[in-house]
């Protein structure tokens, strides 16, 4: 198996995260019945920083952090066919509105060459 894990990393603008956390709550699923997909992670932030003074880490309430919404694939052709799938398109009809973010979204595709829980090729 070549499990494929795409991270889509997300800034949310400050005052938003109830609302973009609300909107995966209420997603419509589409995603969960596409052939190849193992399963859909949505990581919240906590923005942190080294405190000598302190003794470690502690909150850094001025750093941007950046939500993570990581989906596991079988493979990466799995994920491209959702893509191109008419769930792809109903799940995107409604965005988020654009004050919601705080920049750009960044995806990131990889690959699983050795996993703990896994059985990779």
């Amino acid at each position: 198996m070549k499990v494929c894990v795409i991270s889509n990393r997300v800034p949310v603008a400050k005052g938003y995260e109830d609302a973009f956390e609300e909107r995966f709550r209420n997603r419509l699923g589409l995603i969960d019945n596409e052939p190849g997909f193992l399963r859909n992670e949505v990581h919240r932030p906590r923005p942190m920083k080294m405190d000598m003074a302190a003794g470690g880490l502690v909150p850094d309430e001025d750093a941007q952090g950046y939500y993570i919404i990581k989906t596991w694939w079988r493979d990466f052709d799995d994920f491209v066919a959702w893509t191109k799938s008419e769930a792809f398109a109903e799940a995107h009809r409604n965005p988020a509105p654009e004050e919601m973010f705080a920049g750009s979204t960044k995806i990131e595709v990889h690959e699983v060459f050795l996993s703990t829980d896994l059985d990779v090729d």
